[in-house]
């Protein structure tokens, strides 16, 4: 039996066919900010740490709403336990700084012949900061950390991920709203994607079919990524160099998402175009096995790490693994997700973060068959008051993965 739905439209039919759906949904409103910052000097206090310092990146954003990418010039800011902002910033952006900001704070500048990591410590004693623990935003470039450790010998650097972590892994529910948001185009988009595929069709093709898709959904910038691979090359979980084109009788795996209001979507589906053999479909029902033993172990107060747990014990009483082992899973179950594609908490055994209301997380527990082909689904999960709930329907079988008979 083939594929239901696969084949049989046209790139030009399915772009025409889409409607706008990203300006449904509202963006973070400036208010969450304040708010942000609140709980992060409730964690400083209890991990005993006199400041934070947040880097250019999703860790200034989140906390202050200011956009900044990572640079070699020093640009971020300090978070004082009385909830002030103090921005470290080139003097020649002060003025680009100020129109970005979100939460009002004062800039401190430093010219191209100065230090930074002194002007840092300047700004902690200017506020009656004179030692103790400094955290430090744990995606901070080493040249910056280490510029501030010979800059000083009063403070301590240590790792703020207790604090950014602990704020960014429970989303609220206008977060999740955006996620969903972005799920559910990403998801049509998916849809969208089986109807065009036919034998010698590029992988390359495919990928720019579906940016321009996620375009058409209102996503301006179109794809955040995209994975499109046929045959042997589903084997490798992040792909290949030179993907191969489509031939009848391939596996397919579609690895993509967008970025809606700073926050991201990531969704895989895997199917054969072609004649499905008995292999591919054991190996397909195990997958979907192995992510409803994920759901299923995705309960309140739980370690993440008994997630992946969950999984591999799935896999093994059907004779995968044992652990990383092939056939089987060569990677973690999952990640979560939020502004950055991957972050807090991971299933993998030694995350031992427990399960909040407000977590969310992929889904995706991939089998490899060396030499042959992978198979990845790829769903994410929150948790609410009442378990696990997932972003959107996983695939319902190899031969009907969108529910097309469902419809009907």
């Amino acid at each position: 039996m083939r594929t239901l739905g696969i084949g049989g439209s046209t790139i030009e039919a399915e772009l025409a066919a889409i409607t706008p759906k990203a300006h449904l949904v509202s963006p973070i409103k400036k208010e969450a900010f304040p708010e942000r910052i609140k709980r992060a000097v409730q964690l400083m206090a209890s991990e005993q740490v006199a400041a934070m310092y947040v880097h250019a990146g999703t860790n200034l954003y989140y906390f202050t709403g200011t956009r900044w990418h990572s640079s070699e010039r020093m640009v971020g800011a300090l978070i004082l336990p009385d909830e002030t902002v103090h921005y470290i910033a080139p003097q020649f952006e002060e003025g680009t700084i100020r129109d970005f900001m979100e939460v009002e704070g004062s800039i401190h500048g430093w010219e191209e012949h100065e230090s930074p990591f002194a002007l840092l410590i300047s700004v902690l004693e200017k506020y009656g900061i004179v030692e103790g623990q400094l955290a430090i935003d744990e995606a901070t470039p080493f040249f910056i950390v280490d510029g501030i450790l010979k800059s000083q010998s009063s403070f301590t650097l240590v790792n703020a991920k207790p604090i950014t972590a602990g704020c960014r892994m429970v989303k609220t529910k206008e977060e999740i709203a955006i996620i969903q948001a972005a799920m559910d185009i990403t998801m049509e988009v998916h849809k969208a994607v089986v109807r065009i595929l036919k034998p010698g069709i590029a992988a390359q093709t495919v990928v720019d079919f579906i940016n321009e898709a996620h375009k058409r959904y209102g996503i301006v910038s179109g794809s955040y990524f995209c994975i499109v691979l046929f045959g042997v090359d589903t084997s490798f979980p992040h792909g290949v160099k030179h993907p191969k084109a489509l031939e009848e009788n391939d596996v397919v795996l579609i690895d993509t998402g967008c970025m809606l209001h700073d926050y991201i979507s990531d969704i895989t589906r895997t199917y054969v175009y072609g004649d499905i053999t008995d292999e591919q479909r054991r190996f397909w029902n195990l997958e979907r096995l192995a992510q409803d033993a994920a759901f299923e172990a995705a309960q309140l107060g739980k370690a993440c790490g008994t997630i992946d747990d969950a999984v591999r014990t799935e896999l093994e009483k059907n004779g995968l693994g044992p652990d990383y082992k092939l056939p089987g899973l060569p990677h973690r179950t999952g990640h979560g997700i939020g502004l950055d594609i991957h972050e807090w908490p991971y299933l993998v055994n030694t995350d031992k973060t427990i399960l909040e209301v407000g977590m969310c997380f992929s889904n995706e527990p991939m089998l490899v068959v060396p030499g042959k082909f992978g198979i990845r689904l790829e769903d994410h999960i929150y948790i609410t008051e009442n378990g696990p709930q997932w972003f959107t329907q996983p695939a319902y079988s190899i031969e009907d993965p969108f529910g097309i008979s469902k419809e009907s």
